[in-house]
């Protein structure tokens, strides 16, 4: 297996597909998600055809429960708005919804992630002369500030995404709040979706483990494609194969385009 997420796997579905479904299994229970361009709104789309069906969700725009009839290709995009259940402004969305709490879910990626969950997405490299400035945290701080969890999605799983030191620190979690003498609200990452399997945290203070890898994926694989000494845990699960009614609802339904299932 690779890491390029457009890798054909089992049932034919592409890595892209598989962290779709994977992800999206785990929003059963959740009601108010905040999701961002790209997979996570793929993801939200089909736990709310299959086992999420009351989710809310709510964009960086400010559009609250939102109900499009396509999948948005903006946070700004005019899908969004038509059916949605309010369009709050920037202040009411960060100042109400956001620390408010009442996010229960915050979907977020980077382009590295250390062991604590702790997320750069801001440059690679020293930040004066960087080898890449990337678009830095839009809203990202505060969804991993104030949402009740966060979940993330990371397209690449080697050492230079999931590394021992961030190169910069954009979203800190809550073990790098309490060493900064803070005070987190929410739990920070939770779980982190790969093409080689999930990583999850139970205490807010915990480090990253390995809990479920990809059908035909070893942990030591996991462990060798990781920047620090990955902790597994005791029980690590296989992944099972891609339901086929959901790789049918993503390639003919929810993204027939290929937008970002590409």
């Amino acid at each position: 297996m690779t890491n390029d997420v457009g890798t054909t796997t089992l049932r034919g579905a592409t890595q892209a597909e598989m962290l779709t479904i994977t992800a999206a299994r785990d929003l059963a229970a959740k009601r108010i998600v905040f999701a961002g361009i790209g997979l996570p709104t793929v993801v939200v789309a089909l736990a709310q055809q299959t086992v999420a069906p009351d989710i809310e969700v709510v964009y960086e725009s400010g559009v609250t429960g939102a109900h499009p009839s396509e999948l948005p290709a903006t946070i700004a995009d005019s899908v969004l708005i038509t059916g949605a259940e309010a369009v709050l402004t920037l202040p009411a969305l960060f100042g109400y919804v956001l620390q408010g709490g009442r996010v229960d879910v915050g979907f977020l990626g980077a382009a590295q992630i250390d062991r604590y969950g702790n997320l750069n997405s801001s440059v690679i490299g020293d930040w004066h002369k960087p080898d890449k400035r990337l678009p830095g945290s839009g809203g990202a701080h505060e969804v991993m500030m104030n949402a009740r969890e966060v979940h993330v999605i990371m397209r690449r799983h080697n050492p230079q995404s999931f590394v021992d030191e961030l190169d910069f620190c954009t979203s800190p979690g809550p073990e790098r709040i309490r060493r900064a003498g803070g005070r987190p609200f929410g739990r920070g990452v939770t779980k982190v979706y790969t093409e080689l399997g999930v990583l999850a945290r139970e205490g807010m203070y915990d480090e990253l483990e390995l809990v479920a890898v990809s059908p035909g994926v070893a942990p030591t694989a996991v462990s060798e494609a990781t920047g620090w000494p990955l902790k597994l845990a005791r029980n690590i699960i296989e992944l099972p194969e891609p339901d086929l009614h959901q790789l049918d609802l993503l390639r003919h339904q929810i993204d027939p385009n290929r937008v970002y299932l590409r």
